[in-house]
């Protein structure tokens, strides 16, 4: 049977879709574009009118057939189309391009489609390897000796609007993309090797929204924590956590409690994650010395209420943030530490005095991400002594069993769908802030809030008490010391 379907960028541009016998008409529905599908199908149409989401979750439908598989042999290299450099493209619109440009858009494709965070591109002696990070673990999705990898990179360069001659210095560069309805944002990074350059990519998809509180996976009484700091006047709060751990989400969510109209809510970050209705925000760029703590020195003559900035990396940031909390500003931001009291050492080791750290930090938010249970597949099994003994050693019960990964078509053969958030929420109180003033080691800062075990990870094992995640998992991620 003839593909019927009209062209994808034809469909996108003047809002019509055909569906067989059905026609999907977008709120900025065209007449050509009326006329052109009534053309193409030759026979009576039944319109349906869909506004603008819905009307792009059924292009998404429709054009995104599954594509040939990257590692598909059949695929031959030997044509290559640079292409306009900086325009937004749709990854459902190059069917017809030439094989370079088609393996990049199918390898960017299966990263959306598995809800990737990072794409990583690999040159070595033998061609070339492409693996992707899905809840938080890296997953091969093809290692192949005949793709040209340098041809393979240079696409993603130009796409990136950076200099393809450039070999032997690392770049870094953004690309903007759509895949139907989803606005996917790239942001890309190349480091020089002996076998060619590495390319590592990270995905933002700006069409899933921005998160509450009651989904980041906190408990009640967290979450009626982080809303009283929130709503605090001034001050610092702190989320912590390795790279990838959902900080930046978090500061997002506290943000939107903070988003009242009588507030001048101003943001510096890098990169700019989300567009947040309401708020100013501002890319860093060292390029041209916009740096975070020059950033912040220019927000505060903006007259804010509320700041976030969205990482602390140096003494400059994290002194200018110690003053605009002391004179009456409400600082969001993010610290690389293990645990919420290693904050307060590092803000130390960054230079901070701690009259400053006791006058200014309010709370601070630990926290990492394992992954959840597939609901189809996961099984059960009694705990072993040594596993008890874990969870009698943080204070919790044993249970009386404990939930394995499996495998299934419907995860993978993984054992996990998603991932779900462990917190760790320190409200700094008067005691506390004697101690940080007085310059107490942390051992000291641990027994006046009780603190003897890991707090993070007695969370994480209450949720696998209740079968959410696996202790393998806590383990993998945590450790038994953070």
């Amino acid at each position: 049977m003839a593909d019927t379907r009209l062209p994808f960028a034809f469909a996108r541009d003047n809002q019509v879709a055909l569906d067989g016998a059905t026609l999907f008409l977008g709120p900025e529905a065209t007449t050509n574009g009326l006329r052109e599908a009534r053309r193409r199908a030759g026979a009576a149409l039944t319109p349906t009118p869909l506004d603008a989401t819905a009307f792009q979750n059924a292009l998404a439908r429709l054009y995104d057939a599954e594509p040939k598989s990257a590692a598909d042999p059949d695929v031959a290299f030997d044509l290559e189309d640079p292409d306009r450099p900086g325009a937004t493209r749709d990854l459902l619109e190059d069917s017809a391009d030439a094989p370079v440009i088609r393996l990049v858009n199918q390898l960017l494709r299966q990263a959306v489609r598995a809800d990737a965070s990072d794409l990583h591109l690999e040159s070595h002696e033998d061609g070339l390897r492409a693996r992707m990070r899905v809840d938080g673990t890296m997953q091969t999705i093809f290692d192949r000796r005949d793709v040209p990898a340098r041809r393979v990179v240079s696409r993603l360069k130009v796409m990136a609007r950076l200099d393809i001659a450039e070999t032997r210095l690392p770049q870094d560069g953004r690309i903007a993309l759509r895949m139907g309805g989803r606005a996917i944002d790239l942001r890309l990074s190349t480091l020089p090797g002996h076998y060619g350059e590495r390319v590592v990519m990270r995905l933002l998809d700006r069409s899933t929204g921005l998160m509450t509180l009651d989904r980041l996976g906190l408990a009640d009484p967290q979450a009626a924590l982080l809303q009283r700091l929130a709503a605090l006047p001034n001050g610092i709060i702190l989320a912590t956590g390795p790279t990838g751990s959902g900080k930046t989400t978090t500061l997002y969510s506290l943000l939107q409690l903070a988003d009242r109209a009588e507030r001048n809510i101003l943001t510096v970050e890098d990169p700019v994650e989300y567009d947040l209705p309401g708020i100013s925000q501002t890319q860093v760029n060292a390029d041209i010395g916009l740096t975070f703590a020059r950033g912040l020195r220019s927000i505060l003559r903006q007259d804010p209420d509320v700041i976030l900035v969205g990482e602390i990396r140096d003494s400059e940031t994290a002194l200018v943030a110690a003053e605009a909390a002391l004179t009456g500003h409400l600082v969001f931001s993010s610290l690389h530490a293990n645990n919420a009291l290693s904050a307060v050492v590092r803000l130390r080791e960054l230079g901070v005095d701690n009259y400053l750290i006791s006058a200014t930090l309010r709370g601070v938010i630990a926290q990492r991400l394992v992954r959840r249970l597939c609901a189809a597949c996961h099984a059960f099994r009694l705990p072993e002594a040594s596993e008890a003994r874990i969870f009698a050693d943080n204070g919790l019960d044993a249970p009386p069993r404990l939930a394995i990964a499996e495998g299934c078509t419907q995860c993978d053969g993984t054992g996990f769908d998603g991932r779900i958030g462990i917190f760790d929420i320190l409200e700094v109180d008067d005691a506390l802030c004697e101690a940080i003033d007085a310059g107490a080691p942390e051992s000291r800062l641990r027994a006046l809030t009780g603190r003897h075990g890991s707090a993070l990870f007695a969370a994480a094992l209450a949720r696998v008490a209740t079968g959410e995640t696996t202790l393998d998992e806590v383990r993998r991620v945590i450790g038994e010391s953070a």
